[in-house]
């Protein structure tokens, strides 16, 4: 969007600063600059010249050695082609060093062996037409050596490129005078309202007290919002002067004549857009806005018949469609050079439906541009009396007929939003010791009227910063930051304390549990995904259940939430076993199931997988389990698996549970874990080669729970300790407990441990080492104490059963 300075300065006084300042410090405050372009710089350096003589080039037929006096002392030469070059006219020169429009940058060059010294300028070159024959004439009065700023009564200018994209929260900064309460903001300069009650009423004096020749309605529900309506008689429609034809052309457009030029010089000035019928066009006396009932063909401005379709919201006459709301104006009925009555419409219209419309048809105008935004509808009134202005300056002899017809919602009801600050709120946020006074000059100069509550304010938004813009304390916060200027504000440290935070007791253990798995237990910590697939569960033949699913998952790889650490664990085994033979790894990780009261229930789960091809894990898992829950300072039992009490951690129909290598973890009497050996059916569906054990522990039962530190610290003995190894025989079901329970039945208080070093089977027969640690703190074990002590404990396995082998 192209802004002009010169235009902005009708409403505020922008310093005369470098324009690289201005474009900066608007960047910074309200939007990015993207171009900086300046009008008429070239004009100021093109003077006023006569033409004394003429010759033919002697090179060239077609061009002229032309001499001509800027001043009677100041005598010049160069090369021209033109063919109206007389003796005694007055012409536009320019001497070198100036950049024309057309971006030629003269300089001294030979034309044809003939040094010429700038250039002798039509119309086209000066910047004024698109397309001309010849050099300008500027007639026998021009004074010689004027520039020709001067002699056009013209000013520099200078055009702001304001990206777009950094504007569409701001509809309010579509038009100049929005953009001058910026600049006023930003260079702390008064803004000059002259759109005043004062303005206002002097220029509704000129309705009358006839009947409107035009009426408006709304016919059921459509896009509109508001429309206002004006009938004027009498109209001239013929060239613009320069002044507005300068303007609208610095901003982009191009003139027409002086009606239409009116139309979008308001919507370039106040933001809002209106459109200009030629009310002799109009079939009927009222116009109507409606939804179209069913699709038809519409030929708009640009000569192009465009298919609408039943919904979209138009303008008509009793003839048919006149205007496509909100985005263009009909062919027919739009003003010619014939025009005499006009009918002036100003409304506001529905973002949504006229961005859809717009969408649908690939056509974005000017208008349509601006209704997307959100624009609001106290400002049509507004802009209805500006364009009334514009036009009785114009056309003298223009008269109204009747009054602004009216219809839609009441503006009189319009929703005021009041937020509540302070200015304390205001300097925490921004970390910026910000005056009260500088504070309330800011949200004046905004526009924002305040009203003090103790230290609170009160602050009233504008309506149309309150269409989509600004919405709560934090916008208002925003504001002023901006204007202060973030580049001002000097970055500090938080000034909030930082203070350790208490760990939970469940974040203590997952600690422990952590250091414990990876120093202890020699273990990988993995983190699968909690999201699986039903195609997971039937390769690890879960049980049939209904765990959580999405309603609107990605994949269907990954729409369950997983009722079990199991299915993942192994999952990772599957990957994993194709290129290590043996590989220790646990996860904590949660489980989710289904919950009739709270929908879902979640567990936090410890999940530890002990593989290796050659030899079973299943003993170390125990072993590794034991020490880990001890050092947790709970004492766990390890129980056989009981048909009466089943573990909530696994399901016994699951067909991946061992029949022999199956242990139950009891805490307190409740089942919270459980150690087995992975089914060779179940591996061998993943193509798993070897042994597996798992281990799944709740650790949910530590969010409330914190056992006593029953560690007692003793210094370590002088004594050595001493071990035995013996090995038994066993039925293939035995298990492992019972062996070590027979073990703890022999009544030696130097008997420190005992535990299961290995376990190997032949056919039909289970071998189990094990091992005893022996010592005692106050001497050092005899030779023969040692021997007493292995014979009891041979005899104590055997009396149980166990023989040794």
């Amino acid at each position: 969007m192209l802004i002009s300075i010169d235009w902005i300065r009708d409403f505020t006084d922008v310093p005369n600063l470098p324009a690289k300042d201005i474009y900066t410090r608007f960047t910074l405050a309200t939007a990015e600059v993207e171009d900086v372009i300046t009008v008429g710089e070239h004009l100021e350096k093109i003077v006023v010249a006569e033409i004394i003589s003429f010759e033919k080039h002697p090179e060239a037929d077609k061009l002229n050695l032309v001499t001509f006096k800027i001043s009677d002392t100041d005598i010049r030469k160069v090369v021209c082609g033109a063919s109206n070059v007389k003796v005694g006219i007055r012409i536009p020169y320019a001497p070198l060093g100036v950049k024309l429009p057309n971006g030629l940058l003269l300089e001294a060059k030979k034309i044809r062996g003939v040094l010429s010294e700038g250039m002798l300028c039509s119309e086209e070159e000066l910047g004024f037409a698109e397309d001309s024959e010849g050099i300008m004439e500027l007639g026998p009065d021009a004074p010689l050596g004027m520039n020709m700023l001067t002699f056009f009564k013209m000013k520099k200018d200078t055009i702001l490129d304001i990206d777009n994209k950094s504007l569409t929260h701001r509809p309010d900064l579509w038009g100049h005078y929005g953009m001058s309460r910026e600049f006023s903001a930003i260079f702390e300069t008064p803004l000059k309202n002259k759109f005043t009650k004062e303005w206002s009423d002097n220029l509704k004096k000129n309705f009358t007290a006839d009947k409107s020749p035009m009426a408006v309605r709304f016919d059921g529900d459509s896009a509109g919002i508001s429309y206002f309506g004006l009938s004027m008689n009498n109209v001239t429609v013929g060239e613009s002067p320069e002044w507005m034809k300068a303007r609208l052309k610095a901003c982009g457009l191009r003139s027409i004549n002086n009606v239409v030029d009116i139309s979008n010089y308001v919507m370039l000035e106040l933001g809002m857009p209106l459109h200009i019928f030629d009310r002799d066009q109009i079939q009927g006396s009222e116009v109507v806005i409606s939804k179209l009932a069913a699709d038809s063909t519409f030929k708009t401005l640009d000569e192009v018949d465009r298919k609408l379709v039943a919904g979209d919201t138009v303008i008509s006459d009793s003839n048919g469609p006149l205007v496509l709301a909100g985005i263009m104006g009909g062919l027919n009925s739009g003003v010619s050079d014939k025009t005499k009555n006009i009918f002036i419409e100003v409304a506001n219209w529905k973002a949504a439906m006229v961005r859809r419309t717009s969408t649908r048809l690939g056509l974005r105008t000017d208008s349509s541009q601006r209704f997307e935004k959100t624009l609001d509808s106290n400002l049509t009134e507004r802009t209805l009396l500006r364009t009334l202005e514009l036009i009785l300056e114009l056309c003298p002899e223009a008269i109204v007929v009747g009054k602004a017809e009216y219809a839609g919602t009441n503006l009189a009801e319009t929703k005021i939003l009041k937020v509540e600050t302070s200015l304390k709120k205001i300097k925490t946020v921004l970390g910026y010791d910000l005056t009260e006074e500088r504070l309330l000059s800011i949200l004046n100069a905004l526009d924002f009227h305040t009203e003090k509550k103790g230290e609170s304010l009160l602050v009233t938004v504008p309506t149309y910063r309150s269409t989509k813009d600004v919405e709560q304390e934090a916008d208002l916060i925003e504001e002023v930051g901006r204007i202060i200027g973030y580049d001002n504000i000097i970055p500090k440290s938080p000034l909030d304390g930082i203070m350790p935070v208490k760990l939970t007791e469940l974040q203590k253990v997952q600690r422990r549990v952590r250091d414990f798995m990876t120093l202890q237990g020699k273990a990988f910590e993995v983190m699968s995904y909690p999201l699986i697939g039903e195609s997971l569960l039937k390769r690890v033949s879960w049980p049939s259940t209904t765990p959580l699913k999405l309603v609107n998952s990605l994949s269907q790889d990954h729409d369950l939430m997983r009722p079990s650490l199991i299915p993942s664990l192994l999952e990772v085994c599957e990957v994993n076993t194709k290129n290590f033979e043996r590989f220790r790894f646990f996860e904590l990780g949660r489980a989710y199931t289904a919950d009739e009261k709270t929908f879902s229930k979640e567990a936090l789960h410890l999940g530890a997988v002990f593989v290796d091809k050659d030899r079973n894990p299943y003993v170390d898992m125990i072993n590794v389990v034991t020490n880990l829950l001890s050092g947790l300072n709970v004492t766990p039992e390890f129980v056989e698996r009981n048909a009466k009490f089943e573990n909530p951690l696994i399901s016994a129909e699951w067909i991946g549970n061992h029949p022999f290598e199956y242990q139950n973890i009891r805490v307190m009497g409740k089942f919270l874990g459980v150690v087995f050996s992975v089914h060779p059916l179940v591996l061998r569906n993943l193509k798993i080669k070897g042994n597996v054990t798992v281990c799944i522990f709740d650790l949910s039962m530590f969010e409330n729970f914190s056992a006593k530190d029953k560690t007692k610290y003793k210094p370590l003995s002088k004594f050595p300790n001493s071990t035995f190894d013996w090995t038994v025989v066993a039925n293939m079901e035995t298990l492992a407990s019972e062996v070590l329970n027979s073990c703890k039945k022999v009544k030696l208080k130097e008997l420190k441990n005992v535990e299961i070093l290995d376990v190997f089977t032949n056919e039909n027969k289970k071998f189990l080492t094990i091992r005893a640690t022996l010592a005692d703190e106050a001497q050092t074990l005899t030779s023969e104490f040692l021997k007493q002590a292995e014979i009891a404990l041979i005899d104590a396995t055997s009396k149980a059963g166990f023989n040794l082998k």
